[in-house]
């Protein structure tokens, strides 16, 4: 039996078929006029040929802010996994939930398919309202030993968080990266059509939610139907060993010292924080500014109080302290302050040291586990570097604005209906080389805005076609560093994810097909 071809060599064969490209595909770009409109023209074409071997280098150079934030996000997490928190408190979690189905209905309906419907619905949520994507991240690590522990599988985890955040981008009905800026280019008042939009982002939500909810059953009551069942056999080893009986007796042995000092200096840090930056604490939502100046005090005082309290009863529980509190500043440093990769990885880098020092971890324990993390985890920033390459040849060789140009020419002469399919599917295939939202708006909005009018296509519909076209294809495309970022994390090969998420992401791109069908033959508010 032929095995199928490692990630690197799948990666490695679509650079030197772009590279291939480069030699065939006429050069172009385009450029600003002095009227300020978006124009196509040619340009000398530039072949690749060497530079399939430096593309690793610039990939890596491309996607430098995910790939150091990954091995910190690998370091800091190993280092919190070796203080058995993570593992004890999941353990209790669960058997927390197994005692609520002593009710009557919640064991009709199932405490898991509540728990994971939930879950979804944050993540969804989070990605609709601020375009979480890196954000969701280090939350990979957190939610896949949950899946395993409740008897699911790591695609499972991937699914709850990964999956949900981008099904939430790409029905996003306040998100500034997509919606915010398409509309800014299409001159369209800001997250106009707010009614529809929460329309279609509720149906994805729900749609992701039965899906999973159907593949969690099927794995629950037989994982060997798992494409991932030998693969998590690593996840289900180490949930098994970190809640062994004597991890779980260390952790009710006394409370040490170093745990206290981490507390009050901790402590310390936010109080010198919040006296800072409370003055201009505002939280964002889309268009709308909410004046919090109250809150870092607010959470502040609240991890005085859970941190004493945590404390009193195990370290493990001030561990878990000091993560909730980690993923509770992550959001208020992402809505209130624009916190972006830097900050993030700054984040949870001292996390990672602060529940190490807890632990009682010495200096020496803190770099060696940090660096097996990091070692754990490096394949993925190689396939993040990798992948980038593609689209620093296609950059590289002048033909990227050509395909786009080349596709939006067939769209001359085509009627609503199929010319709002065309857009779709251009925004789906140039999503697949382009993961960026933010640069395929500015390059693909001002064409396709003057195109709509002409053909009495509402440009809320055209916007909506980018919104899908640009969020499915993240949840499948190699080029998106945050997605190998995100199966690194999940230790899910891209060949296996590939295998399993495909025919979703193809019932997700049928059903928005039919969302926006509904934007042409039905008058909607706003459209």
């Amino acid at each position: 039996m032929k095995r199928f071809p490692n990630t690197f060599v799948i990666v490695f064969f679509v650079i030197l078929l772009c590279a291939v490209a480069t030699w065939v595909v006429p050069g172009g770009q385009y450029v600003t006029g002095e009227d300020g409109q978006l124009r196509f023209e040619t340009v000398e074409s530039a072949p690749q040929t060497w530079q399939v071997f430096t593309a690793l280098y610039d990939g890596f150079r491309l996607q430098a802010g995910i790939i150091v934030i990954v091995l910190v996000f690998g370091g800091a997490f190993w280092i919190v996994n070796q203080t058995h928190a993570v593992s004890q408190g999941i353990r209790s979690f669960l058997d927390w939930s197994c005692r609520l189905e002593r009710y009557g209905w919640l064991k009709k309906v199932g405490v898991n398919n509540l728990v994971i419907c939930a879950v979804i619905l944050l993540f969804s949520f989070f990605g609709g309202v601020f375009g979480m994507s890196e954000d969701c991240i280090p939350f990979v690590a957190i939610i896949v030993p949950m899946a395993i522990s409740m008897g699911y599988d790591s695609i499972v985890g991937l699914l709850m968080v990964y999956v949900a955040a981008h099904v939430g981008f790409a029905g996003a009905f306040l998100n500034p990266f997509t919606i915010g800026i398409a509309q800014g280019m299409a001159d369209l008042p800001l997250f106009s059509g707010l009614g529809y939009r929460l329309f279609c982002w509720a149906v994805l939500t729900v749609l992701l939610m039965v899906v999973t909810l159907l593949y969690a059953s099927k794995v629950r009551k037989c994982p060997t139907s798992s494409v991932m069942y030998c693969l998590d056999e690593t996840w289900r080893n180490n949930c098994k060993d970190e809640t062994s009986l004597s991890d779980l007796q260390q952790d009710k042995k006394g409370h040490p010292f170093p745990a206290w000092v981490v507390f009050v200096l901790t402590t310390l840090a936010l109080i010198a924080f919040s006296v800072v930056y409370a003055p201009s604490c505002s939280l964002n939502f889309g268009n709308r500014q909410f004046e919090t100046p109250w809150l870092l005090w607010v959470i502040m005082a609240m991890f005085v109080a859970c941190g004493e309290t945590s404390l009193r009863k195990s370290v493990n529980s001030f561990v878990l302290c000091l993560m909730g509190f980690t993923i509770l500043y992550l959001l208020v440093g992402v809505l209130c302050f624009g916190w972006y990769l830097a900050e993030i990885s700054a984040l949870f880098l001292a996390m990672g040291l602060l529940c190490g020092i807890a632990a009682g971890f010495g200096p020496n324990r803190l770099v060696s586990e940090f660096l097996a993390g990091a070692k754990d985890i490096f394949s993925a920033a190689l396939v993040i570097g990798l992948a980038s390459g593609i689209i620093v040849i296609l950059k590289n060789g002048h033909i990227i604005d050509t395909m786009l140009h080349s596709m939006v020419v067939k769209l001359d002469g085509s009627g609503q209906t199929l010319s709002l399919t065309l857009m779709y599917g251009i925004q789906s295939v140039i999503n697949l080389f382009i993961p960026s939202a933010s640069a395929k708006a500015a390059i693909t909005v001002p064409i396709m805005a003057p195109f709509s009018d002409l053909i009495g296509l509402s440009r809320q519909s055209m916007v909506l076609a980018f919104q899908f076209g640009d969020g499915f294809t993240n949840i499948i495309t190699p080029c998106s560093g945050v997605l190998m970022a995100a199966l690194g994390m999940a230790r899910i090969p891209y060949v296996q994810w590939l295998k399993w998420v495909w025919k979703f992401v193809l019932l997700l791109m049928a059903v928005g097909f039919l969302l926006l069908l509904f934007t042409v033959l039905v008058p909607l508010e706003g459209f």
